[in-house]
């Protein structure tokens, strides 16, 4: 079992590792430690791209579909004029390939980007001697040498540092760089944010220097388990996947039953064997919907278009609409929820609790008690606050806006700059830098001719540094020090982090600054800051609530500061459980948490994989949040992974499904809304398109039942195949896409998450496949039956001329009662009526380009050829006019029956 190291002393940790404080390794010891430690990189093997393009032919309706394509061929092969719809069926296919090998493609792209984390070379001591070496040669032991700006190129446990800071943002989060330190800490599943005595490859030394002892490489570091969490995540099916998987099986079932049916039937009544095979082939081209697979990616297509122009930027189509049956978002703190920059929000000054408006770098705040604006030229103690905080302090704010150096000294700029004040008429002459040990930070300034000392840092601290302090009119008085630490734990309650600031002038003559001189100080008061909330966040939250989505909070911060944001965000915060606590828990025992817990944090990597699988257990669809590399594990986890543009790794955008271009929580909302409506819209496309497949297979049905009992269906199909074909690519791309294009609906986000559980096919779906296939195939039917029963007499065809005119009525029977149905299915329960006839252009040129096309295929002559179609006479037109009717006025009835059912 490995040992805690950061619960190790530096010596420990050495003699654990036998290694040497002064030389290092060997180089006999580190090849001696290479067959067990291995090499120090991440090595994955990659799935050729001839296997994933294969993997594409595995899915039920692509096998179905080929097999289609290799009867219509066969056929076509045997003189049936077949090829058509051979090369149809096969382009669907390739297609459909083609898009998810690139989508697969993508997925692999988060392994890249963690490999591309590892550091090239750094500077070792072995031997004794200060080498610099490829980091893939690292062993446990090893002793690497690192400067301000280096990447760390292992996990290591720091043995010296002086003033060194390391910037672990990609990895837990926090965007203020961490202090580390060699004092051992006590604890067990410690997360990395807590551990300050270690540091964590592909991380990196923001200032000063440090040294440390090799501890874990490769796989076995942080980001190396990391790797192996996002390799073996499994992200699942998408909601939509799963129920386009099970609709298909049962539909290909349904219809290879049927298909098998007829053919034995044909056979039963006496027809050739060639005749009742052809039928049952038509049967099922007509039954299967060959462009399904495409209308669904048109449409999940248009919707991250959609999404993209409000700023989410959709890497795998399937999310699309995952996020319209989102019924959890655990999001991420920092810069999702709130600005990323600390904001200063409280300051006590001469006994008075002051706000502070405005937020992160915007300087146009100001200063408020009770509510009413306060002057700050008028308030020289506020003043004297705001002048120290502004000169202790080593970061720049920027003329154009932004600002470079600590977000926590930032924010004491601009806190400064709200009542004017800046520091660039101070001149500093020495500095003694902050210290964890010291816990505070002091220069020493000239201004005006006079020398001053100040100083910030811990508020305990400053105050024991102090004799006096400023009152509210700016004078000296007897130092009320449990006052101001009052004020200052009131401060820490509401999880402001809370600066005290104090100075004093000293002789023109005085030129070093010691520790020494740190006495008989001046208080000038307390600044507390935060990281706000985004306003736009606290309004995205309350849209989830309405919405019926629960959001949560995942965060690497400390947990009174995160139960404080989400207080303010408007999420349940009564309760927080900390990485620590997930670690004791059991899978069921995290499911039973997460139920009521709204807030976790301190979280380490593998604690937000966990919790995106404890709500999938629950049953619930989970969106998930991150921008570091620790976040890439649960973002592949998650139903949708949702990265960040701005401010997000390589690595969290590789394994997300979903990429904010601005960072805001409340984008997230926008997409879930999107998200509604392109289900919305599918779940149309679905309720038209496979109706009309239905009517044209109870055509092909009723004409082999029928063929013993009515010569003219003895003779011919009502429809061709190759007229099947054209009828589904024209409803499919010309009548169907156009519903995709249907506005908006207003109350979305009002309703509640759809349940994932719910089906494709459902009540609805089959009455309205029962009810539009006789609508579509009754008149098309009785139409071809109607004109063409005169060209067959006593079995023989009189007159094939006219039959070819019958079948071609019914082919436009079939157009018109499409174009009744389509009409209605602008709405799944509202009436048409009530709908803007003109509110979707698209369908209106969609319905006008499908009558252009059926007139040339009637009418042009090698177009008619083609398809086996004959103009008619004239006179046919109105009854066939009419048979737009019946299907619109079927599915009206029926609505109105269902919202009046649904008054009662």
């Amino acid at each position: 079992m490995k040992p805690n190291w950061y619960g190790l002393s530096v010596d420990e940790a050495l003699d654990t590792l036998n290694a040497s404080h002064e030389r290092g390794l060997s180089r006999t010891e580190v090849e001696a430690r290479r067959p067990e430690a291995g090499w120090n990189e991440l090595a994955f093997k990659k799935t050729p791209a001839w296997v994933r393009f294969l993997r594409q032919f595995k899915d039920s309706m692509v096998v179905i579909l080929l097999v289609t394509a290799a009867i219509t061929g066969l056929l076509t092969a045997l003189g049936s004029h077949m090829l058509p719809d051979t090369l149809v069926i096969l382009g669907v296919v390739l297609l459909n390939a083609i898009l998810g090998f690139v989508q697969e493609g993508k997925a692999e792209g988060a392994l890249d980007a963690l490999r591309s984390l590892m550091v090239p070379e750094c500077l070792v001591m072995r031997d004794g001697e200060l080498q610099r070496l490829p980091s893939r040669e690292l062993v446990p032991g090893d002793l690497v040498i690192l400067e301000g700006g280096d990447k760390i190129p292992a996990d290591i446990r720091f043995i010296d540092t002086s003033s060194a800071y390391v910037d672990e943002s990609s990895l837990t989060g926090e965007s203020v760089p961490v202090q580390k330190s060699t004092q051992p800490i006590a604890g067990d599943n410690l997360v990395p944010g807590d551990q300050r005595n270690m540091g964590f490859s592909g991380t990196y030394l923001t200032q000063g220097t440090a040294r440390g002892l090799v501890v874990e490489t490769g796989a076995n570091t942080v980001f190396g388990r990391i790797a192996d969490m996002v390799k073996s995540a499994d992200a699942g099916q998408t909601p939509l996947q799963r129920k386009m998987s099970e609709f298909v099986h049962t539909l290909i079932k349904a219809i290879l039953a049927v298909g098998a049916f007829n053919f034995v039937y044909g056979l039963y009544l006496g027809y050739d064997l060639g005749y009742s095979f052809l039928g049952a082939v038509s049967l099922v081209v007509a039954a299967i919907p060959e462009m399904l697979p495409a209308l669904v990616t048109a449409i999940l297509a248009v919707s991250g278009t959609l999404m993209a122009a409000r700023k989410a930027l959709i890497r795998k189509l399937p999310a699309a609409e995952t996020l319209g049956a989102t019924s959890v978002i655990c999001s991420d703190k920092t810069g999702t929820l709130t600005e990323n920059r600390m904001t200063v929000t409280r300051v006590q000054s001469g006994a008075q609790t002051l706000e502070v408006t405005g937020v992160g770098y915007d300087v146009s705040g100001h200063y408020a008690r009770d509510g009413e604006r306060l002057d700050a030229e008028g308030h020289p103690a506020l003043r004297a606050l705001l002048e120290v905080g502004a000169v202790c302090n080593n970061a720049h704010l920027k003329d154009e806006g932004g600002g470079v150096g600590d977000p926590t000294e930032l924010a004491l700029l601009v806190s400064a700059a709200k009542a004017g004040i800046t520091k660039a008429d101070a001149h500093r002459l020495a500095e003694i830098p902050f210290d964890s040990a010291t816990k505070y930070m002091a220069v020493l300034t000239e201004h005006g001719g006079r020398r001053f000392i100040a100083v910030k840092g811990a508020p305990e601290t400053v105050l024991g540094l102090c004799a006096t302090q400023l009152d509210a009119d700016g004078r000296t008085v007897s130092l009320d020090a449990a006052s101001y630490l009052s004020a200052a734990q009131g401060f820490a309650r509401q999880a402001l982090r809370t600066l005290g600031f104090a100075f004093k002038e000293v002789d023109a003559d005085h030129v070093d600054l010691l520790h020494a001189d740190l006495s008989g100080l001046t208080f000038a008061g307390l600044q507390g800051m935060i990281d706000p909330p985004k306003p736009s966040a606290i309004e995205a939250v309350a849209k989830c609530k309405s919405a019926g989505i629960r959001t949560v909070m995942v965060t690497g911060d400390h947990p009174d500061t995160a139960q404080a944001v989400a207080a303010q965000l408007g999420i349940t915060a009564d309760q927080v459980i900390t990485g620590a606590q997930l670690a004791e828990m059991s899978p069921e025992s995290l499911r039973e948490c997460v139920k009521a817990v709204s807030v976790f944090a301190r979280v380490a990597p593998e604690h937000k994989k966990s919790i995106a699988e404890a709500f999938q257990a629950n049953g619930l669809v989970v969106a998930m949040t991150g921008d570091g590399v620790n976040d890439a594990p649960a973002l592949k986890q998650a139903d949708i992974g949702v990265a960040m543009g701005i401010a997000g790794t390589e690595v969290a955008r590789e394994a997300a499904d979903m990429v904010l271009a601005d960072d805001n929580f409340a984008t997230i909302v926008n997409a879930v809304e999107e998200g509604r409506h392109a289900w919305t819209n599918l779940q149309k496309a679905i309720l038209y398109t496979l109706p009309t497949n239905a009517a044209q297979a109870l055509l092909i049905m009723g004409a082999i039942f029928m063929a013993a009992f009515v010569p003219v269906f003895a003779e011919r199909f009502v429809l061709e195949p190759i007229q099947i074909l054209w009828i589904n690519l024209i409803d499919s791309v010309l009548l169907t896409l156009p519903l995709m294009m249907e506005p908006k609906e207003k109350d979305l986000l009002s309703r509640p998450p759809r349940d994932p559980g719910v089906r494709v096919i459902d009540a609805l779906f089959l009455q309205r496949v029962v009810l539009m296939g006789l609508m579509i195939a009754v008149p098309s039917f009785l139409i071809y039956h109607h004109f063409g029963a005169a060209a067959v007499v006593e079995g023989e065809l009189v007159d094939p001329l006219l039959l070819t005119q019958a079948q071609t009525a019914a082919f436009w029977v079939i157009l018109m009662t499409q174009i009744g149905y389509l009409i209605s299915a602008r709405s799944l329960f509202d009436s048409a009526f009530r709908l803007d006839p003109l509110g979707n252009p698209w369908l209106l040129g969609g319905i006008g380009l499908s009558v252009l096309l059926h007139l040339m295929g009637t009418f042009v002559t090698p177009v008619a050829d083609a398809f086996r179609l004959a103009a008619f006479p004239i006179e046919w037109w109105p009854l066939i006019l009419a048979t737009l009717l019946p299907s619109f006025l079927a599915i009206e009835t029926d609505k109105l029956i269902r919202a009046r059912l649904a008054r009662r």
